[in-house]
Parts: structure tokens; sequence; C-alpha cells
């Protein structure tokens, strides 16, 4: 990249920076204010709406009638659902749509429903957002073809010279058939050029260009003697469908590199929309733009002219070289094709790719992402999207939206540890989530919402245990607002389940509903106090994005074929779960950065050190300012290697031998500061551990026994300190000493659950706190001035039992009277000797409802003070003697006692809620069903363990 072009892009990014504002955090829309201690704690109680999840709302066909529209939205203002996102989608095929007419997309009708809910929606005090268009990405039956989205693909053929060759240009390009999830009907295909080059391969100028006579479409030329390989390019236009569309916003994709084309398409909506309906901010909190899934779209009608002026070279020669051909979802094939590249004609063309890979970041920001931002500016609206992709970086784009947006998975209803190996296994967090969170942190904006609890494998097995542990890792990426994935509009009319396009199961019909309520209020306390506050942070991470894109290309965020390197995406877990935090940044943010008292600084955020996970290539302007880093007191870690080459073609030989030297000198003059490690990925939270007492990076918190599936985050509003522990593995209660050493103010703990706050007391040798984590469990630690006035001074546990060894128990034996009130209306009541598994019995291994377990026990003069049911895959209820005992719906299910329990005879009620999913596997004839369970697993069902009673 030539040194102009690095400070024009670096000058983009800050004005991004500039142009999109502070996100909509506080009345005064200033996003770095603080509250006072009494504020945000009377906040952190209430959680108004806007801070409350909410759900990304499917309007299933747009089968929607207004009377059902509301009546859904009353549903979810009763479950604390702060807010909606308007999100019509194409209908299940699997679903019954009793003769319910489609609405099309922006008809008067359409619009009239659109409008009601909006209204309704206000009335309720609930947040409005929509989605562009319809599906994802956008696109639609009226798009023009010039407007429609354009592929340059490749296709190669091998020759056997000496040859004679005649081919039509029609067998060409029927060889090029990329394999997409949703092409579309009718696509444009051309062939633009061909080119035949000897399959050892040295150098452009070994292609001989092939010319046709494009009215007769025919393609003659002789092949020399030896192996050859035909290179030749098709473009295809409008070539993919919007994946789901719904009725009137479906088929093909519009250009996202054509800037006057997506303004078009942007105003076609915002002029129907305000001709009916008047000004839109005053009725919608944000437009969203979904997933950047273009099925491999790389091209615009000006591409060659636009990279000749950024990169100061000619694309045309390099470009059937530096393309790969697309397989599914526009990642590059696998499998062998072409010529032989000689190594430095390898090394060359991929200096180039990495050249084009920029140039269509850059197209895509500044004509799409940025038009988009400029109208939701334009018409009053926030700007919400999931800016990350192959063609879309995440760091410069996610700084520009005013709401970006990540994505969290359910992939598998088993809790399961995070172990070596795939990045994705145990992972609820997408890979994606900590860049964008870091983006947002970059530009100021604390507000980061997620598409949460996406389910495309066992929706109707999901928990609510399963969902809080997926919640509490989103937060650990930096998430602080929950869009969940998603509600699906269906009448009550629909057979059993209902309508549903995707999961997770938010739906009245689902078992645990009723109870749901007590996670949207956990999560919309954490979200209203995460808001409010400035995540810290004091390590950046720099990721190779040269050398990615060099080799590899661009990769599909958020689930990239290529982790490169493999441990990339680790890294920052490492840093959390030892008790530091960590931020992504970019070679732009870096150029933008000031160098003061040993920190790189940017803005709000600074940082003490920065790692560099196996980067070679680096523009010379960054090597420079991270030499001015480490002269500066900085710590910079070299991971595997060293940076010895440049970005790009241009002057690359003279630059890399900068990028070297400045590098060489550095390390020579400051070894202590400069150090290349290995990473040991097998045990990446020791490694991190190791590197941290080496290098003195003092964390904010120190965890004496740091675990992979324990982590922390910490953030400040003014000078209140605030840490949240979770424990979101599948392993055993986990205790630890948590030693605060910048943190003189008394401790408290903020109870998400139930709002109420009580003192911590420190270990008196060292100040330290002792925090004890049962699996799914949470704590959120706040430091601040004392309240011993106003609060009792009380030490709290998530669960009072933290060491079982030392506790007394005795069994609750059958017989047990099971009442089994089915889903399906049935309610019959049984006698168990004991507790088993339901799916040890035909007759009720298909239930799902509510088990309500009771018996009479008698007690001695020791009266038991807690009742432990063990681990219980759901949600558990006990009365004693009448009185509640309360509601467990994650961990471990243990109750007091000890106000309920009286010598001698106790009657005790214990409820246990199911999930849908081993009923639905049972419906044969129910196609919902089978679609989505036929391939699942069963799981544990009912009361497994024996109920403890606990003398304390």
């Amino acid at each position: 990249m030539l040194r102009r072009e690095f400070i024009r892009l670096a000058s983009f990014t800050a004005g991004a920076l500039t142009f999109s504002g502070p996100a909509m955090l506080h009345a005064d829309g200033d996003s770095n204010a603080s509250l006072s201690g009494d504020d945000l704690y009377k906040l952190f109680l209430d959680a108004p709406n806007q801070y409350r999840p909410m759900v990304r709302w499917w309007w299933n066909g747009d089968r929607i009638r207004v009377d059902e529209l509301l009546r859904e939205l009353d549903i979810l203002q009763q479950a604390s659902i702060g807010g909606v996102e308007i999100n019509p989608i194409r209908f299940p095929s699997d679903a019954d749509p009793l003769d319910t007419k489609p609405l099309i997309w922006m008809s008067d009708e359409w619009i009239a429903a659109l409008k009601a809910v909006m209204d309704g929606a206000k009335q309720r005090g609930m947040v409005c957002d929509m989605i562009v268009g319809s599906g994802w990405p956008y696109g639609g039956e009226f798009l023009t073809r010039e407007d429609q989205t354009q592929m340059m693909a490749l296709g190669t053929r091998d020759i056997q010279g000496p040859a004679h060759i005649r081919l039509t240009s029609q067998e060409l390009l029927a060889d090029v058939q990329p394999h997409l999830v949703s092409a579309y009907k009718d696509p444009l295909k051309e062939l633009i050029s061909a080119s035949l080059v000897p399959h050892e391969l040295s150098t452009t100028e070994q292609a001989t260009s092939i010319t046709w006579d494009k009215s007769k479409n025919v393609l003659e030329f002789d092949v020399p003697e030896g192996q050859h390989v035909l290179y030749f390019l098709v473009k295809l236009t409008g070539y993919m469908a919007v994946i789901n569309g719904a009725p009137g916003a479906s088929g093909p994709v519009l250009n996202h590199y054509n800037g006057p084309a997506v303004s078009r398409y942007l105003d076609r909506i915002s002029d129907r929309l305000t001709d009916k309906l008047g000004p839109l901010h005053s009725q919608l909190r944000a437009f969203f733009t979904d997933s950047i899934e273009l099925e491999g779209a790389n091209w615009c009608d000006d591409m060659l002219q636009q990279f000749q002026q950024r990169r100061g070279y000619d694309l045309a020669p390099y470009l059937p070289f530096v393309l790969f051909k697309v397989g599914e979802m526009g990642n590059a094939v696998s499998t062998p094709y072409g010529a032989n590249f000689t190594l430095e004609f390898k090394e060359k063309t991929e200096r180039v790719r990495y050249d084009f890979e920029t140039t269509k970041r850059e197209l895509f920001n500044e004509r799409f992402v940025a038009t988009f931002v400029a109208w939701c500016r334009k018409i009053g609206v926030k700007s919400r999207m999931q800016a990350y992709g192959m063609e879309c970086d995440a760091i410069s784009a996610g700084m520009m939206v005013d709401i970006p947006e990540c994505e969290t998975w359910i992939h598998s209803e088993e809790i399961e540890s995070f172990g070596t190996g795939s990045y994705i296994h145990g992972r609820n967090y997408s890979m994606i989530n900590k860049f964008v969170s870091s983006a947002a942190h970059l530009s100021g904006k604390r507000l980061i919402s997620c598409e949460e609890m996406t389910n495309t494998e066992d929706p109707f097995h999901t928990t609510m245990e399963r969902i809080k542990l997926a919640g509490d890792q989103s937060m650990l990426s930096g998430v602080t607002q929950s869009v969940l994935h998603g509600f699906n509009y269906s009448p009550l009319a629909a057979p059993f389940p209902g309508w549903v396009r995707y999961g997770t199961f938010f739906n009245e019909r689902n078992t645990w509903w009723p109870y749901f309520h007590l996670w949207t209020m956990y999560k919309a306390r954490l979200s209203a106090l995460f808001q409010m506050c400035e995540m810290q942070a004091d390590i950046a991470i720099l990721p190779p994005q040269a050398d990615l894109a060099s080799k590899y290309g661009f990769q599909r965020d958020p689930f990239p074929k290529i982790a490169y390197p493999e441990y990339l995406f680790k890294i920052w877990e490492a840093i959390h779960q030892n008790g530091s935090g960590c931020d992504y940044l970019s070679e732009e943010v870096i150029a933008q950065s000031s160098i003061k008292d040993g920190k790189l600084r940017f803005r709000t955020r600074s940082y003490k050190a920065i790692l560099l996970p196996r980067v070679e290539s680096l523009h010379p302007a960054t090597a420079e300012k991270l030499q001015t880093f480490v002269e500066g007191g900085g710590v910079l870690v070299f991971l595997d290697t060293v940076p010895h080459l440049s970005d790009g073609l241009m002057h690359q030989e003279a630059d890399s031998r900068t990028v070297e030297d400045l590098f060489t000198a550095m390390r020579s003059k400051f070894p202590e500061r400069t150090p290349q490690l290995s990473v040991r990925e097998e045990d990446m939270v020791g490694w991190f551990r190791e590197v941290q007492q080496s290098f003195s990076l003092k964390p904010d918190v120190s965890i004496s026994e740091p675990k992979d599936y324990v982590s922390q985050l910490h953030y400040r509003n003014g000078d209140q300190s605030i840490f949240f522990f979770t424990h979101y593995g599948p392993e055993d209660r986990h205790t630890f000493q948590a030693h605060f050493p910048e943190e003189k103010k008394s401790a408290w703990r903020w109870n998400p659950e139930t709002g109420e706050r009580s003192r911590l007391q420190r270990n008196i040798s060292d100040g330290s706190l002792t925090i004890s984590l049962g699996p799914s469990e949470s704590q959120l630690i706040v430091f601040e001035t004392s309240r011993a006035k106003t609060i009792p001074h009380t030490v709290e546990l998530s669960y009072p039992i933290a060491d079982r060894k030392e506790t007394a128990s005795e069994p609750l034996q059958g017989p047990w009277k099971v009442r089994l009130q089915h889903v399906d209306g049935t309610d019959r009541t049984i006698t168990l000797d004991k507790l088993i598994d339901f799916n040890e019995r035909e007759d009720l291994k298909s239930f799902a409802g509510t088990i309500t377990y009771s018996q009479s026990f008698s007690t001695g003069s020791k009266t038991p003070q807690w009742l432990s049911l063990g681990r219980v895959r759901s949600i558990s209820e006990v009365s004693l003697n009448g009185h509640a005992l309360g509601v467990r719906w994650y961990g471990e299910h243990v109750y007091p006692m000890a106000k309920a329990v009286r010598r001698g005879q106790n009657a005790i009620s214990i409820k246990v809620v199911t999930t849908l999913g081993d009923y639905m596997k049972t419906l044969k004839n129910n196609r919902t069903a089978m679609d989505w369970t036929s391939y699942t697993p069963s799981y544990p069902l009912g009361l497994i363990h024996t109920p403890e009673l606990i003398v304390d």
C-alpha cells in the first residue's frame, strides 16, 4: 500500500469516528458521562425497557394481522422484554399458513400494520427497531440489472499440448458454477477474459491472452507442447437471491459496492414510509442491517479504475491468479486447481491479493456502510449493523455505525469445556464479538448489541440455564444488549408448536416461558450497568490482517474457514481469565494513536502492552509507531515471529527492509520489552499467566487459580469499580482468592437476579475476596464508598453451601406422589418408589410439562437448614409446609429451609418444569417437530438425583 493510501485510509476511519456520533446511552447523548453511585444503583435495580433484552420478531411470510401483533407485544412485555426488531421473513415451509393471506412488504396494508405496531410499542414504552428490507442481505424483485450484485469468478481448464482448441463461450460459462446457498433464478453470466499459461508459472508475462469473436461466441487457439492451463474470468450479475426474503422483498441481492445503487435502495424505503407515516425518528430507534453474507460478491463496474487509483498499478494482469474459486458462502474451494506458481510469483500474487482485498473493503466502507449510516442520520434514526464479513472490516466499520452488533450462538444443548482445537467448541459467543466490542470501545460507544441465542440445531431442548450461560459468555465478549433470536409471529390457532422460522424457541407455548422474566431481568440489570460504565482494557492485540488477506483472503466472519493463527481468537480469553482486559486494534487505529507514559493512547483507551500474533507484514508507518511505543516504555510481545515484511506490492522491497530494520533495532535496544514467544495452545491460561509475571503486566484482579471456564470483566463508572465473574463450563464449583490491588473502597455484591446489594468482607490478611462459583453461577462485585448506615454488613455466596464435605446430610427417599401436567392437556398422578430418569420408562419418556413430586418427611431435634436437589436439567420450584422456598433455574438447585421446616412431620412439594424436546421427538406426524428434533439426542428428564436434607 502506498504511504498516501495508508494515511488516506486512516483518515477515513478517523472521519468515521466523528461521523458516527455517540450511541444512545444517556439523555444528554454523552457516552462518556458517569452516574453517581446511588443513581447507578437505582438504574441497575429498575433496569428500564431500553436496557432489557429485545427480540428479533419474525413476521413469518408477512402473514400478519394487527390484533395478533398487538397481542404478541403484550406477551413480550409481560416477559420483561424491552423491545422488538421488526423482521419480515420467508414463511416456514413446514408450517400451516391457516389460509392467512400474506401482506406484501411496503404495501399500504403492510405499512398500516407496521404503524399499529410502532404505536403499540410506544404505548407500552418498548424500543422498536426495524430491519432494512427482508431476510438478508439487501435485495428485492424491483432491482434493475445495474443495481444487482456482481462477482468476478474464476474458471480453469487443464490442457495438454500440442493441440488446437475450439471452445464455445457457453462451455466456459457452464464451468463456473459457484456452490450457492441462495442462488437467484435469473443471473447474467459474461465471459470477460481468457488466457493460456504454462503449468509451471513464474510471471504474468507468460500468459497469452485469448481473443475471440464475441458475435460468434467461439474461442479458437493453438496450445504449444506441454501442460498448460486456461484461466478465464466470468462476471456474474444478479447471481444471488435474498436469503429468506418475504413477499415483496425477495429476489436478487443488491450490489453493495455500488454507492448510488445502495442510496436508491435505501431511499426507496424511507420515501415510501415517510410518505405514509411521516418522520420516522419518533417511531423507530434504529434501522438494522443483518448478516453481510454476499456469497463471493467482489466486483463493481469501476473496480479496475478504483484499484489503479488507490494502489498505483493495474490489477488486470494479476486478477486471474489472485482470485480463488468460490465455494459455499463465498469460501474458497479446497480442491487443487490451476498452474503451479514459483515461490517468487506466489509471493507476488499474495501481495496483489492483499491490495485487492483492501480495495474491496475500502469501497465497501465508503459505498455501503457510510451510505447506510448517512441515510439513517438523514432520517433521524440510529444505524445498527452486523458490520463484518469477507467484505467488511469489523474494526473500521464497527467504529462507523451507531450500534455495532455481533452474534452469540447455542451450538449444543450440552455445556462443553473449551479445551484445545476449534475456536467454536464450548463457546457461545462467536469469534467476531470481541472485534465488534473493541470497535465500540475505540469509538466511545457503550451500547453493543448482539443477536443472541441463535440456535439452528436443537432449540426445543434448550433450558434457561443454557440461555444464562450463553448470555454470560456474550457479556464476557463485550456485549451490553441482547437481541434474542428470536420470537416468531405465530397466531394461537396455529397447530403446536406454531410457526417456527428459527429458534431458540422464545414462545408462550414453551414450558419455561412463565419463568423467563427471571432471566430477562437478570440480563437487563447487567446491561443497564454495563451501558453506563466503561469496560477496562490495558492490553491490545494486533491481528495479522495483512498476512491473512495475502495468503487466504479475508474470511467469512463470524465463522471463518481459516483461523490465522489458529489460536488468534483464544488470546483474549486467556487475558481476561487471568484478570486483565483487552481490545483488538488495527493498523489504522495505531496510526492515529499517541504515546504517553509508556502507553499507546487512542481517545479514552490506553494500552501498556500489545501482542502481535504471528504478524509478518506491517506497513512501515505502523512499525514506526510501535517503535515509538517501545521507546516510551511500552511492551511489545511477538508471538511466533517478528514482522519483517511490508504489506502490498508497491515499493515492497524498500518498505520490507524498513520494517525489518526497525524491529531489529528495536529488539536490540529494548530486549526486555520486545520478547518473541511461542504460544502454548494446550494451556492458554497458564501460558498467559507466565507472560504476565515475566513482563510485569499487573492485572486488574489477581486470581489465585485461573481456569479456562471462569472469566471476568472490569468496568468503571467514576470512582466505582465493577467486576463481573462467571463460571460457564461443565466443571464443578471453583473457589479462588481474588486480590484487587488498586481497589481500596468497600466491596459490595450487587445481585442482578433480585437487584439487592450486600456488603462483602475482605480477607483480613491481604484484603482479597474469596469467590466461590458453581456451574453457571456469576457474581457482580462493586467497589464503592461504604454504605454501612443503610445496608447491613453481610457476607454472601452465590449459594450458601460452598464445601459439601463439612456438612451432614440425609437423603429424602421415596415413595413419591408424582403429578404429571403435560403440555398436551393431560393431567395424571402416579407413584414412584424411587426417583428415575423418565427416559427409562416407555410411558414417561415423551413427557413435557410440569412434574410435581410430593411426600412427607419427619425431622428430629436437628432440623435441616438446606435442601439440595443437585443438578436439575431445567427449572425447579419448591414449597415446604405451604411456604414457597423459591425457584432455581440454573446451577446447583439448593433451597434454604430454616424458616419453613418444623420438627416432626413436614410436607414438601417439588416442581420440575421440563423442556419440550423429548416430547416433540415423538410427534411423528408433525412436520415442524420432525424437522427440528428427529436428529437430536434425548436428555435426562425429571428429578434424577435423590434430594438431600442438609444440616448446616
